[in-house]
């Protein structure tokens, strides 16, 4: 690697390091000058930010590489599972346009930053940590509000999905008592599985990724013989852009929230980059190639289309027993995206005690697991509530949501760039100041079109979230003054 990519690591990356006060900032530079581009390999910057670490206490609950990518391939996609209803809302050719090309201007400048980032403020609590250390408490509170809540909302989309595709094979489950049985029960179940510890999850999103993938491995194989490319140029005769942009959004977004449990993973500054990078193309190829294979080699309209459609397009192909295979690859991928979503939740409310945003019960840990059992149960009894809207209002409210509090962190990204330019970043982002203004404000515009084109639904749904997550705060420092709640100072673990 160069060295505007990769700097040498710092001799001692304990957290007490890490929380210890800053020392004195290097002499001023030109704003166009970064001054660590010029550092040697073997010497860190002299800036290291006060950050509240909060960690496994033992090494054998640690986050290791290849879980870790499974675990931030699960908080983004799972699989191809619900991205069908780009098919049906602007055909084949704009779904797999937008496929292509949505990972560069969204993806990979969301990964960059969080890779950046996770590697510069290594604690629990990833982009809450950032806005806080960037532009002070209240906006590491309304970073937070904001991404808690997309990801709660988000994670209760899991079980509908779950239901939708079950349904496919044992219709009771599909409506009535059946699916709220079902929803209720998974919620349950996998909240438990929770408890046991990151490591146990991690590992557990390895063999999920591995047995909900590779149905469309044989499916995409078993397809090339009969795609015929023409049917790649199909378009949706009446097109829906709201559900488009919404669908795409989904499927592609939360690459940062893996940034909550930094301080669960062993070596940060290696592993997060390196992680990060394999997610993005294993995530990437795993939409592009079955929208091809299930769209080539089908005549199926793209009204055919909708949450589930990929088993029977995959029955289409190669016959019921691999239509049967996907169905439970996809009910395996849902609960692979539950449980990532669901432990980001969690370890972000413990990032968010240390910062003294909270009080500091949520960072208590549960014996033996040394589980934040606090934010997860916090994290279940909400994400159970709303698992019962609809699935559209469950995406375009966690799209909205996360837009916010995205928009938020491009701008932490910046202004730390700006403010703190010799914090040591063992990965850093290798442009200059403008060439990061640009990257950010490409995938900002994007954002901007997904608030736009919300409903007014969705817009009061979020609107009415932010008032009140904006009311909580000030209760939690009238409750920190009053000293009626025990806070931690946010300065060390």
């Amino acid at each position: 690697m160069t060295k505007e990519i990769q700097l040498g690591s710092p001799p001692d990356q304990s957290p007490s390091r890490y929380a210890s006060k800053s020392p004195k900032p290097m002499a001023s530079t030109s704003d166009d000058t970064d001054p660590t581009l010029s550092l040697p390999l073997t010497k860190p910057p002299k800036s290291i930010l006060p950050t509240p670490i909060a960690v496994s206490h033992t090494g054998t609950n640690k986050l290791t590489l290849v879980p870790l990518i499974f675990l931030i391939f699960f908080e983004v996609a799972g699989g191809p599972y619900g991205a069908e209803p780009a098919v049906s809302a602007a055909g084949p050719l704009y779904a797999l346009i937008g496929f292509l090309v949505f990972p560069f201007i969204w993806s990979i400048p969301e990964s960059l930053v969080t890779a950046e980032l996770s590697s510069a403020l290594p604690g629990n609590g990833g982009f809450v940590v950032w806005a806080d250390r960037a532009f002070g408490p209240f906006f590491g509170w309304l970073m937070g509000t904001w991404k808690y809540l997309s990801g709660v909302i988000n994670c209760a989309a899991f079980p509908a999905l779950f239901a939708d595709y079950l349904s496919r094979v044992y219709s009771p489950v599909g409506s009535g008592s059946g699916y709220y049985i079902t929803v209720t029960v998974m919620n349950i179940v996998l909240s438990i599985l929770n408890f046991t510890g990151l490591s146990i999850v991690g590992w557990f999103a390895v063999v999920l990724g591995v047995l909900s993938l590779s149905p469309f491995v044989l499916m995409t194989g078993i397809a090339i013989p009969k795609i015929k490319p023409s049917r790649w140029l199909t378009k949706a005769e009446s097109k829906d852009w709201r559900l488009f942009f919404n669908t795409l959004f989904w499927n592609l977004n939360f690459w940062d929230s893996a940034s909550t449990m930094a301080g669960e993973v062993d070596k940060p500054g290696k592993t997060f980059p390196r992680a990060l990078v394999v997610a993005v193309i294993m995530t990437s190829l795993g939409y592009i190639l079955p929208l091809m294979a299930g769209t080539g080699a089908t005549n199926a309209s793209p009204d055919a289309w909708g949450n589930g459609f990929f088993a029977d397009a995959a029955g289409m192909i190669a016959g019921k027993w691999l239509k049967y295979w996907i169905e439970v690859g996809a009910v395996l991928s849902s609960v692979g995206l539950y449980e990532a979503q669901l432990s980001s939740g969690a370890f972000q409310l413990v990032g968010m005690a240390d910062l003294g945003l909270l009080p500091k019960f949520f960072a208590h840990r549960a014996p033996f697991f040394e589980t934040p059992w606090v934010g997860i149960l916090l994290s279940t009894l909400i994400t159970m509530g709303l698992s019962f809207l609809s699935f559209e209002t469950i995406v375009a409210s966690a799209n909205f949501l996360y837009s916010l509090g995205m928009i938020l962190e491009f701008g932490s990204f910046i202004w730390l760039r700006v403010k703190h330019p010799d914090l040591f970043r063992p990965y850093r982002v290798p442009l200059r100041l403008p060439g990061l203004v640009i990257m950010c404000l490409v995938p900002s515009a994007f954002l901007i079109l997904v608030m736009a084109i919300a409903t007014w639904k969705v817009f009061v749904i979020s609107v009415g979230f932010t008032v009140a997550g904006i009311a909580v705060y000030f209760i939690m420092r009238l409750c920190k003054a009053k000293g009626c709640l025990k806070f931690s100072t946010g300065d060390s673990s």
